[in-house]
């Protein structure tokens, strides 16, 4: 795991088992081995549960997006990265499948939002509720431990954001 060493502590932090000192930069190269580690695992399973609902892991995703907010072909191309027709494909299939549904915005009728019906919540809830490693991982924290890992990750994140 490189120069760091972590044993699976019961309610503590992962506790340093070598003794020699340990540089800035080694520490950074362990975190980042470990969130890819975590990130991989996360992914191999979220593409397990959204099998299970027989759905491939794009086609959960934007039922997972959606599922939190209806919203416009083009703002779920911005949140998964991808291209516009890309999610146009997705929805078409989705919506083939009565998971989804195109409706006119409330604010500008032009714009069509893509909705879950309430099969697709169904699905996109059944998809998480799956994802054992993510729930128990973050369960195995307190709450003080996931209220400075969301802060931190969301720091990141708009540091990350900010250098793209």
């Amino acid at each position: 795991m490189g120069t760091l060493e972590y044993m699976a502590a019961s309610s503590s932090a992962p506790k340093r088992v070598t003794d020699d000192l340990v540089t800035a930069d080694a520490v950074t190269a362990d975190l980042v081995e470990l969130i890819g580690t975590l990130v991989s695992r996360h992914y191999k399973e979220y593409e397990q549960a959204a099998s299970g609902q027989g759905l491939t892991t794009a086609q959960a995703r934007v039922l997972d997006l959606l599922s939190r907010e209806p919203m416009p072909m083009r703002h779920i191309a911005q949140q998964v990265n991808c291209e516009p027709s890309n999610i146009t494909g997705l929805v078409d299939r989705l919506e083939a499948r009565g998971l989804v549904e195109r409706r006119p915005d409330p604010a500008d009728r032009r714009v069509k939002l893509a909705a879950p019906t309430a099969e697709g919540v169904r699905m996109a809830r059944g998809v998480q509720g799956n994802l054992g490693f993510a729930r128990g991982a973050i369960a195995s924290l307190t709450d003080d431990e996931r209220v400075a890992l969301r802060r931190l990750l969301a720091k990141m994140m708009l540091d990350s954001d900010a250098t793209a």
